[in-house]
């Protein structure tokens, strides 16, 4: 092969300017994208502060309404309660007052025969 001019030693400082190049290139990008990369994670920051912001309302806006349902739940069983044991106390009396009457009719049956 021929020798074009170029020894080992010339190709290794071509190859070391060229890898300064790449790294000054880089560094310059990184000093810009810095201030870039800095808006970008505050805005995601800011989104993920106002997702977990609203998770947390969505969570204590559950448990308000499981609060509210359990309350409902308990005021309709205890409605049905009261009105289970007017029912009885209903009926209650009203055995009572058969009773009362049935005695009635046997006591003047009783009175007549004798």
């Amino acid at each position: 092969m021929k020798n074009l001019g170029s020894s080992f030693n010339d190709r290794l400082q071509t190859a070391a300017k060229a890898k300064r190049a790449l790294l000054e290139r880089a560094r310059a990008k990184l000093a810009t994208s810095n201030a870039d990369d800095v808006e970008r994670s505050a805005a995601r920051l800011a989104i993920v502060t106002a997702r977990d912001a609203r998770a947390a309302q969505r969570k204590a806006a559950k448990e308000t309404e499981r609060l509210r349902l359990g309350q409902e739940h308990r005021a309709k069983e205890l409605a049905r309660e009261t009105e289970l044991a007017a029912a009885a106390a209903h009926q209650t009396e009203r055995a009572a007052q058969q009773k009362a009457a049935r005695d009635a009719k046997y006591a003047a049956r009783k009175a007549r025969q004798r």
